[in-house]
């Protein structure tokens, strides 16, 4: 019951300060572009939507919720609560989760891809991957600027391989993790079980290393759980 009051607070925080407003701009936008291609094109031209911007949601604003809540003491409050770092971390990840894959479902049925469920699971395994990675980072900053300046080169790193990889499909980079992500969102995977292993091992690993993130910011904050 305490996870589950986390995640619906973490989506009022969300709401409030307008994370649903700009997606479903976005969404318009993304649907507008979509209809305007030639047919063509509109299943790769999701794809990328999808893995560049939802799936990526926690990547781009993770440091900007972390500096609220440090602003606004709710770290603090926290730190002194029964709440738990990993209840923290996973309740961060399925709101951020949950927007995304509400705007995938929309560009997914707009641009006619085919295995729905597959798109939507690679999408929520992707963006739960970008927020772990947000989070490593903003347990680190202390400015928006300075989490600016440190997700720049991951952003990088993220985002390019995958859609090379979407034009250009090599047997090397099939093992880039990220780059099954990609495969299983414009369903030219051709070792579906073998990318949906891939990325759940990433995300256990990632999920070790933002606990121990975590735990080292809230001990700086002085609520060291014993």
């Amino acid at each position: 019951m305490r996870l589950v009051n986390l995640i619906i607070n973490d989506i009022r925080f969300q709401f409030k300060y307008g994370f649903y407003f700009i997606y479903a701009l976005f969404c318009i936008l993304y649907l507008f572009l979509l209809f305007i291609f030639p047919e063509g094109w509109r299943a790769k031209a999701a794809s990328i939507m999808i893995y560049s911007d939802p799936a990526a949601i926690g990547l781009f604003f993770m440091g900007a919720i972390v500096l609220l809540e440090k602003s606004q003491r709710v770290l603090d409050a926290l730190a002194v609560s029964p709440v738990r770092f990993l209840e923290y971390i996973i309740a961060k990840t399925i709101s951020m989760a949950f927007i995304s894959v509400i705007v995938a479902l929309a560009l997914a049925f707009a641009a006619g891809l085919q295995n729905i469920p597959i798109v939507l699971m690679a999408t929520a395994l992707t963006s739960i991957i970008f927020t772990l990675l947000g989070l490593l980072v903003a347990t680190k900053i202390s400015s928006l600027n300075q989490y600016i300046i440190a997700t720049a080169p991951v952003e990088t790193i993220c985002l390019v391989p995958p859609i090379i990889f979407l034009f250009a499909p090599n047997a090397m980079l099939r093992w880039y993790p990220l780059n099954g992500s990609m495969a299983l969102m414009s369903n030219t995977s051709q070792t579906l079980l073998l990318d949906m292993a891939i990325l759940f091992i990433t995300v256990v690993c990632l999920f070790i290393a933002a606990h121990r993130s975590t735990v080292k910011m809230w001990k700086r904050l002085g609520g060291a759980k014993l």
